[in-house]
């Protein structure tokens, strides 16, 4: 190869320095735009601010501006609020619905501020034209922020994830903790349950008025003298024993066969067999 020849293969660029592709597809270089690729005009539109509604624009706006809420200056608002609104509605018409209806009420309190005030009588606050503003906004930035703190709190799926452990319940068995409380819960249950299953046993036993009245007879004469009232009574024999002993006693008394004496009142009460028993 001649000199001429190496010079002109050297001042030749490689073939890939030529050609060098603009993207890949699947694997393959695209080294050419296709020729009937539609881009749209707003495809390369960039909102750098979005706005959740009218509210959250004006306090962009009053914020940025650091301004106090309460003293809004509406000739410097509206003048910026409209310049986002006629770049929003050049974008889209629909979107920019509710900002217009803003845009009216900012150029009607600001047309409203301009006119002049009448006389206000003394004690009487004069309405001012951004009151309802003023509270609509107050209200906004405060749920905003309700909202921001909500936001910020962990979520699952966003800040964490649920994690699941399988255990195997034949391995880990808790049993439960008694206490006295429980305890005495449960003895309480055992005796209203004990209460309610109770069985009374009824016995019918024929007792003799005539009967007693002997045995009284015979207690008077082996005692040979005063026997105290209490002592004719046997506590162990039961209720309905005691009663038919005081009815025989009673009967004896009536018959005229014991006397009853005591010396004073509330003193103990004697009994003994009358003269013409003693020998009963």
């Amino acid at each position: 190869m001649s000199d001429s020849e190496s010079m002109a293969a050297a001042a030749q660029p490689p073939a890939e320095a030529v050609a060098s592709p603009l993207a890949r597809i699947y694997g393959q270089p695209l080294t050419q735009l296709p020729l009937d690729l539609y881009i749209p005009p707003d495809a390369m539109a960039v909102m750098l601010d979005a706005f959740e509604g009218p509210l959250d624009l004006l306090l962009y706006l009053i914020r940025r501006a650091n301004v106090n809420v309460l003293d809004i200056p509406m000739a410097p608002l509206t003048e910026q609020y409209l310049v986002y609104v006629d770049a929003m509605r050049s974008q889209n018409l629909e979107l920019a619905a509710d900002y217009l209806v803003m845009a009216a009420m900012l150029i009607e309190i600001k047309s409203r501020m301009l006119l002049p005030r009448p006389k206000v009588v003394e004690g009487d606050d004069a309405e001012d034209p951004r009151a309802e503003l003023v509270r609509r906004l107050i209200e906004y930035e405060q749920m905003k922020l309700a909202a921001q703190e909500l936001n910020e709190l962990p979520q699952a799926e966003r800040d964490f994830d649920w994690v699941e452990v399988w255990v195997e319940k034949t391995l880990l068995r808790r049993l439960p903790e008694v206490s006295a409380h429980d305890l005495q819960k449960a003895w309480r249950g055992i005796l209203q349950q004990a209460r309610l299953h109770t069985h009374h046993l009824v016995q019918r036993e024929e007792l003799s008025v005539r009967e007693h009245m002997t045995l009284i007879l015979r207690h008077l004469r082996d005692a040979g003298g005063f026997v105290e009232f209490v002592d004719l009574f046997d506590a162990t024999r039961g209720a309905p024993v005691l009663v038919v002993h005081f009815l025989a006693l009673l009967e004896l008394a009536r018959e005229h066969l014991l006397e009853m004496t005591q010396v004073e009142v509330f003193e103990p009460i004697y009994l003994r067999l009358c003269d013409d028993r003693r020998e009963f």
